[in-house]
């Protein structure tokens, strides 16, 4: 194997070492400012010479210009001599290293016209220029160059590993059988090169047999593999090579230890357990090692604990121990993790970033807003709007595409389509988050129209939103006639989500037993979210025999689920049978499985409150609670009346109707009313992280008359717009 290397390796050195009475001597005081990286100065130093120079001098300029990417001192030099010595003989030596100066500076057309120039070429001349092709992704270019230099030249290690990067699988297997031939498939350049060409066109098998047929391995090799077998999603079998790699006592580095805690955000529901523990055991080995300083290390664990539903508290930790060196990306990770469970946090981290003079990019913009779209109201995306506008990102179509979503999820529709009017570029995206927003307002007719608009090819996504708005609106033929179109007409082949969407177009338009017939013919097993469904109409219609079936299912798909054991808790509540009501709570309640509790959030004074069943978490509880008796009173005198029939508890009527008067909307709605005096016309909006009950529903809408009040609420499933005593879901939910 040594041997092997020794002559490959060789000729290029002697290349690039020719003796030193052909090039004559390096000046000291030039190669001694270029090793200092003072280029400039080398430079002058020439300049102010009037005495000719070697062509080493020359050549160590160029080579000092190539790895400072500096091109137009290169050219300006390549220039000089030129001008100086017109009548100067060809130099391969020299000429070589121009090659590779306008080749790394990414000016490939200088490049191949000093290459065709050339009278004499060697193996270095036609290395620099395909490294060249590589670096620019021109694989057409590249492999025709390294099969042009196959008549000339034996190719390198170099040589072979720059055209195996650039090329697709199928020339790269071309390449690679020549390697085959020539043995230098036993160069670790070549078989890592080979690993990822590999990896990168799914062929794990080939991949792997390369590795193991290494007779030598470097780390760019393990991590090559590893690298391989996360983009595989094979995280399992990524922590056992890095468990091998540590046995075999080789040291590896960050970029093993990035690959390694990357493939952990890979696992499945059921197997974050065990995901948890590994990040937490990689943590400790990078403070071991003192890698967890560097930036891009803290960075990839934060995303990993986030991913894997730790605690925030523990990766906001990591991240703080990167102070002095955060860049935007850090910044931008460490937003992204917050904006789903503490999106409040997510805009401090945001601000806190402005505040260190680092300023944002379209990523953060789009991780910040992402925040804003899980809070109450609209104002902190106007916020945000505002900054995009100030550094001038309205026309960047990623950050705009979040802000539509963040206006839509908040219930500013209007703010939405605006956005969507005024940008000039929109892509699927684009179209689909717009009619996303129709659909969490039910308002079909829009999305419909929009869809028709359209000017550019839908995916999936665009049928998944079109399916949801007919749903929420109860269209039903429409909704059939689109579920039919999208495979016909745009050759879309439907997904679970699309299934999914026309079982509960059907099941909660009362067609329950078409619905059940549908979900037997589908190609591919129902998901937990059709079961949910059909349990769901299945409460709305009292089809207590197949709600039990929908719920047997939801079981086996997710066990850890409370949905199944509160519905059918409820529909035997609903009929007056408390005993089996009981006896399905008592087996949730041995199972370990807790039921969700429903939380209501109201925005009032710049500062979001949260509301639990009872209110009792609230500083003042006692005086909502006293409000809200008080109201009801007015309510019921307006026609209002308790749904006490979903109560789950063999309660008296009186104790029912109390037990339903503190849900967490209602309360949260009381406190709205409470602090809002003053402000008539303003709309009382209201987050909710379940979906919202018949009786609530009901309450709100008399209140919404009684009070002279819009309200709107965000459930689970959509919005609810209460004005004048009607909702406009029209009691369809």
């Amino acid at each position: 194997m040594f041997r092997l290397v020794s002559r490959t390796v060789l000729p290029l050195r002697r290349a690039f070492s020719v003796a030193a009475d052909e090039l004559g001597i390096v000046d000291p005081n030039v190669l001694g400012l270029c090793s200092s990286g003072r280029v400039h100065e080398a430079f002058k130093l020439i300049n102010s010479l009037n005495s000719p120079q070697s062509p080493a001098t020359y050549a160590v300029l160029f080579r000092a210009c190539a790895q400072l990417n500096l091109l137009h001192l290169g050219e300006d030099l390549h220039r000089c001599v030129l001008l100086r010595y017109p009548n100067h003989p060809p130099n391969i030596y020299m000429d070589n290293h121009l090659i590779n100066l306008y080749a790394k500076c990414n000016s490939l057309e200088k490049a191949h016209q000093l290459f065709d120039k050339m009278p004499e070429r060697n193996i270095v001349s036609w290395t620099s220029l395909i490294s060249g092709y590589a670096k620019q992704g021109k694989s057409i270019e590249c492999f025709s160059l390294f099969a042009n230099m196959l008549t000339h030249h034996r190719p390198t290690e170099f040589a072979y590993s720059s055209v195996i990067a650039c090329c697709g699988v199928e020339k790269g297997k071309q390449v690679h059988a020549h390697a085959l031939k020539t043995r230098f498939v036993a160069n670790s350049f070549v078989s890592n090169a080979l690993i990822i060409m590999y990896s990168n066109s799914s062929e794990l098998e080939q991949a792997w047999l390369i590795f193991t047929d290494m007779q030598f391995r470097n780390i760019v090799s393990w991590n090559s593999m590893i690298t391989c077998l996360r983009n595989q999603g094979h995280w399992i079998e990524a922590i056992t090579l890095f468990s091998r790699l540590r046995i075999n006592s080789i040291q590896f580095d960050h970029t093993t230890i990035i690959g390694v805690v990357s493939a952990l955000c890979l696992s499945s529901v059921d197997e974050i357990h065990n995901s948890l523990r590994y990040c937490f055991q990689l943590h400790c080995l990078t403070i071991k090692t003192s890698f967890d300083s560097k930036i891009e290390i803290a960075t990839a664990l934060v995303k990993a604990f986030s991913d894997l539903g730790c605690e925030t508290s523990h990766f906001y930790k990591i991240f703080q121990t990167t102070n002095g060196v955060r860049d935007i990306v850090s910044w931008t990770n460490m937003i992204s993790a917050f904006s789903e469970r503490e999106p409040g946090k997510a805009l401090l981290i945001f601000n806190r970033m402005r505040a260190e003079l680092i300023p944002p990019d379209c990523f953060a913009f789009s991780a910040v807003l992402k925040a804003c779209a899980g809070l109450v109201t609209e104002r902190q995306s106007s916020a945000i709007h505002s900054q995009m506008m100030k550094y001038g990102f309205e026309s960047d179509v990623t950050p705009m595409n979040a802000l539509i979503h963040a206006y839509a999820r908040t219930g500013s529709v209007r703010s939405a389509k605006r956005v969507f009017d005024e940008m000039n570029h929109r892509d699927t995206f684009s179209w689909n988050s717009m009619l996303k927003a129709y659909a969490l307002q039910g308002r079909a007719n829009e999305a419909i129209e929009l869809f028709g608009e359209m000017n550019i090819c839908p995916d999936g996504a665009t049928f998944v939103a079109l399916l949801s708005a007919c749903n929420h609106a109860g269209m039903v033929e429409q909704g059939e006639k689109i579920f039919d179109r999208m495979s016909s007409e745009f050759g879309i082949v439907p997904h679970l989500d699309h299934f999914a969407c026309k079982v509960d177009i059907l099941a909660r338009s009362g067609r329950i037993a078409e619905a059940d017939e549908f979900i037997s013919t589908m190609p591919m097993k129902p998901d937990s979210v059709i079961w949910k469904s059909m349990l769901g109409a299945c409460r709305r219609y009292g089809e207590i025999g197949l709600a039990n079936r929908a719920m047997e299912k939801l079981k086996e798909l997710d066990p850890g689920n409370s949905l199944g054991y509160v519905v059918m808790s409820n529909m035997y509540s609903s009929v007056g049978v408390y005993g089996l009501a009981g006896k399905i709570r008592n087996e949730m309640n041995g199972l370990g499985v807790r039921k969700e509790p429903g939380l209501s959030w109201i925005e009032v004074g710049n500062e979001v409150h949260e509301f639990g069943s009872g209110g009792e978490r609230h500083p003042e509880g006692v005086e909502i609670r006293g409000h809200a008796r008080r109201l009801v009173r007015k309510l019921k005198d307006a026609g209002y009346r308790a749904e006490t029939g979903i109560c789950y508890y063999d309660l008296d009527e009186e104790q029912r109707e109390e037990e339903l008067l503190y849900h967490s909307e209602k309360l949260a709605l009381v406190f709205g009313l409470m602090k809002l005096v003053g402000f008539e016309k303003m709309m009382i909006k209201i987050n909710k992280n379940i979906g919202i009950c018949v009786d609530c529903h009901n309450f709100m809408k008399v209140s919404s008359k009684v009070v002279d009040k819009e309200i709107l609420i965000r459930d689970s499933n959509r919005f609810h717009h209460f004005k004048d005593g009607v909702c406009s879901c029209n009691d369809y939910w």
